[in-house]
């Protein structure tokens, strides 16, 4: 069994120290009372609601998994999840960053990206249940007209009901124009309003079917009759599990069922779903073919969420196996006894296990940062009172969201694995919780877009499509960080690494946009290599950014001292990877032949 800590101190010198979120979040419409008194409480509660609901129930949970009755269609989840999401739900959590005239809270979405890691790090298959719902609501909120807002997000919002994106088909991944499942006009409700019957069969839909709420509210990507071809001819629709009745109560059972659940290699307790539509009535969203747009709200919100799953997981792994290796007695230091007292030393003493230790405070204190700074932009683009600045934040989110979707998601991999060998075969055994985390962290990579769409994206549309635009706000950023600082004593061992891997940034992305325009093939050769870099770099930038933080705050020495220690681990150890990955871009696609 492992243990979980909600590592409060950290997300709080991020947001405060790093990142400076309290002017800045105190300065936005609607900000006022968004103060750290205010922030604090939030996180703290749910550190505690974590901590003592969500994380006993990980290891349990993942055992039992989720039973699906073939003859009924229902969905049963773990015993615990019910009463967890019952006071999830009666805690305002469903409703935390939702507008107050839909029953939310309206806190900053930086809060919510925080407390999403903490829920996350307790139980990250029961935590997707509230998740999907996050995304159905960002997408009725934008792009739903007020009666749909009304009947369908409000329930949501008070988490009487969760929501759901039905997008992919067995013939249709990540290519959403091969999407065959169709919508033919139905017959106007008893409001007058126009229904559709919609057609069709989606796989891979989590959180699909469950026994959590009492409806489920799907949003599907389906063809009109007279749609045209390809990605331009999609449109989405509001698809109930219940139909309303007319006082907004489920009624009649909709023709919308799961026909399966998937036995996956990880997140075991959330329900994963075939889902079958069979004439469903549902909802236009929007206008017809524009379902893409409201698909994106929805996508850019969960790949960011993605990303801090990615965090989560590798957060808990990280605190597990440095409990491990301090309690861990197992040979000598290669310079003689630390500890003659004892039978033998504890494995902190050997430089491969701190090297693993350190690789992972790198990667999750870096990537705490980026998932941060991004959710921050995210609140100054919706809720800034200046034009312009919202203008930026949301060009930069925009270039953000692949890399903080891509490496974070990547680094967890290597965070979870490195965890996983700390423990030895100690850690291959499953009642010792560390194989949960690695099954787990593997579908990050792969749904809400794979590591290869989030670089193809990075490279194809916001560097060249784009003209890098949210590149170039970045750049300007980390160029001015760098001359301001120049003869900053704390700092002058990064400086100079930084400003030379961003220099090489940007010149390498020029000469690379000049060879994809001469063959488009050289794109799909370096995307992944280009979004590692960028990774990389931005990381570089965060840490930087944070031994500056620590140097100027309040915290203790010792976090002072480990902050500066792991940056220059990760200046000195991680950074360098950088090289590899332009080497690889600078061989070209003639270092990836035809295979046959």
């Amino acid at each position: 069994m492992t243990a979980y800590k909600a590592p409060l101190d950290d997300l709080r010198f991020a947001l405060f120290d790093v990142l400076g979120a309290e002017p800045v979040l105190t300065s936005l419409q609607g900000g006022e009372a968004h103060g750290r008194d205010l922030l604090d409480a939030v996180l703290e509660e749910a550190g505690r609601l974590s901590e003592q609901l969500l994380a006993p129930t990980n290891a349990p949970a993942d055992a039992e998994g989720c039973q699906f009755d073939k003859a009924t269609g229902k969905v049963t989840t773990p015993a615990s999840f019910k009463e967890a999401f019952r006071q999830f739900a009666e805690g305002g959590w469903t409703g935390l960053t939702n507008p107050e005239q839909y029953g939310g809270q309206a806190l900053p979405g930086v809060l919510g990206t925080a407390t999403t890691e903490i829920f996350q790090s307790g139980n990250l298959a029961w935590s997707l249940y509230p998740l999907l719902s996050e995304g159905a609501t960002h997408a009725l909120e934008q792009h739903g007209e007020e009666w749909q807002r009304e009947l369908y997000m409000k329930p949501i919002v008070a988490g009487r009901w969760t929501g759901t994106m039905c997008l992919t088909e067995p013939q249709a991944g990540s290519d959403l124009g091969l999407l065959k499942t169709r919508a033919v006009p139905g017959e106007a409700d008893a409001n007058g309003r126009p229904t559709w019957k919609i057609s069709g069969t989606k796989i891979f839909i989590s959180a699909g079917e469950h026994d959590l709420t009492e409806n489920i509210v799907h949003l599907v990507l389906a063809r009109l009759p007279d749609a045209p071809e390809g990605s331009r001819g999609i449109s989405m629709f509001i698809v109930p599990k219940f139909k309303l009745n007319a006082d907004g109560s489920p009624g009649e059972r909709n023709t919308v069922a799961a026909g399966a659940i998937e036995h996956k290699m990880g997140i075991h307790a959330c329900s994963t779903c075939v889902m079958n539509f069979d004439g469903a009535e549902g909802y236009l969203i929007g206008k017809p073919h524009k379902g893409l747009m409201a698909m994106f709200t929805m996508m850019n919100a969960a790949r960011l969420s993605v990303g801090v799953q990615g965090l989560a997981l590798a957060e808990r792994a990280l605190q597990n196996s440095l409990n491990y290796a301090r309690e861990r007695l197992q040979s000598r230091s290669l310079s003689g006894a630390k500890f003659p007292d004892k039978p033998a030393d504890n494995l902190l003493v050997q430089p491969d296990v701190r090297r693993m230790l350190l690789t992972q405070r790198a990667f999750v204190e870096g990537s705490r940062a980026l998932v941060l700074y991004t959710a921050l932009q995210t609140d100054i683009e919706h809720r800034g009172t200046d034009e312009a600045a919202r203008k930026k934040a949301g060009e930069l989110v925009a270039f953000l969201i692949p890399i903080a979707k891509g490496m974070t998601t990547e680094l967890a991999q290597e965070c979870t694995k490195e965890a996983l060998q700390i423990y030895g075969g100690h850690g291959y055994i499953a009642e010792n919780g560390m194989e949960q985390f690695v099954r787990d962290a593997r579908i990050i990579t792969l749904y809400e877009g794979t590591t290869g769409i989030q670089a193809a994206d990075l490279l194809g549309r916001k560097i060249l499509q784009l003209q890098g635009v949210g590149f170039k706000h970045f750049l300007e950023e980390i160029s001015a960080f760098c001359q301001q600082h120049a003869d900053t004593e704390s700092l002058k061992a990064f400086i100079g690494p930084l400003a030379v891997a961003t220099r090489n940034w940007s010149e390498l992305t020029v000469a690379l946009a000049q060879r994809i325009q001469a063959d488009p093939e050289e794109l799909g050769a370096a995307a992944t290599d280009y979004l590692y870099y960028s990774g990389y770099v931005t990381l570089a930038y965060l840490w930087a950014r944070s031994v500056l933080a620590a140097e100027n705050g309040t915290q203790s020495a010792a976090f002072k001292q480990a902050k500066r220690d792991t940056a220059a681990f990760y200046f000195s150890r991680l950074l360098p990877r950088t090289l590899a990955h332009q080497a690889a871009i600078e061989a070209g696609v003639a270092s990836v032949p035809a295979i046959d």
